[in-house]
């Protein structure tokens, strides 16, 4: 059973969704070589400082965010220089939180790869695969690679990787502490107020499935659709999801409804 749970009505703010707007031009990697005198490394910066100043720009008529060129321009960044941390973490920030994790992940492990003195991409390539795929195969290699290069803090990385495979973490929690972190150590305010939506965004589901679970312990029986919710006061409305993006509840369990961005849409 597949449901959406559509949430924009609950809110009198008009929603802002990452979507693919048209014609907004990523110049490709080779002719951004040549745009720089043939080096590589200076056209990534001048890359990752456009999007950082205008990447997150909202189109006044839609309220929207143009999700296609985000993932494009990061993508043409990666190309350009693997090694660039603006571009790796701005990538996950943005794009593994609305969607296109994978896409964020190839970023991620492109980027561990290149900077073998860093362990931070290489974290959160673990932590995005076990969080939005439940990947523990892949979560612990992006985990371990993590803990080698972090000695002060590899045995408490190590123990995340253990917990992992003996499925004992509250994801949810877990999540939302670690979004919390990074929206305190973001320096930009656009990325932080980004990072607040995606906050909120975990909080509703959050709110969902501990709806969900009073209704099954006090009833004695499975939800089998969100309106019971509602119907029976364990809710007074839906959460509203600032992205816009909204919640699915898929075979009894709700979930982050993943955004359709042209171009990187996924089988049903």
């Amino acid at each position: 059973m597949s449901m959406y749970v559509m949430l924009v009505a609950t809110s009198s703010q008009p929603s802002r969704e990452l979507v693919a707007a048209q014609d907004r031009i990523v110049v490709s990697a080779p002719l951004q070589v040549v745009l720089a005198f043939g080096d590589r490394y200076l056209a990534a910066n001048f890359e990752v400082i456009r999007l950082a100043a205008t990447g997150m720009e909202v189109n006044p008529l839609t309220d929207t965010i143009d999700g296609k060129y985000l993932l494009r321009a990061h993508q043409a960044a990666t190309r350009l220089n693997p090694c660039h941390e603006d571009n790796y973490y701005l990538a996950n920030a943005i794009l593994a939180w609305a969607g296109a994790d994978q896409e964020a992940n190839d970023i991620l492990w492109s980027a561990a790869q290149c900077r073998h003195w860093d362990f931070l991409p290489a974290f959160l390539y673990g932590f995005n695969q076990y969080f939005f795929n439940r990947n523990v195969v892949e979560a612990q290699r992006g985990l371990d690679l993590a803990a080698e290069r972090y000695e002060e803090n590899a045995q408490a990385i190590r123990r995340f990787s253990i917990m992992i495979a003996a499925e004992e973490l509250d994801d949810e929690a877990m999540a939302l502490a670690y979004l919390k972190d990074q929206q305190k150590q973001a320096s930009d305010p656009a990325l932080a107020e980004s990072l607040q939506d995606r906050v909120v965004r975990l909080e509703g589901l959050i709110r969902l499935r501990d709806a969900q679970k009073r209704y099954e312990v006090e009833l004695e029986e499975s939800l089998n659709s969100p309106q019971a919710l509602i119907d029976k006061g364990y809710l007074e409305t839906f959460p509203n999801d600032p992205l816009g993006i909204g919640y699915e509840f898929i075979d009894g369990q709700f979930k982050l409804r993943r955004l359709r961005i042209q171009g990187v849409e996924r089988p049903q």
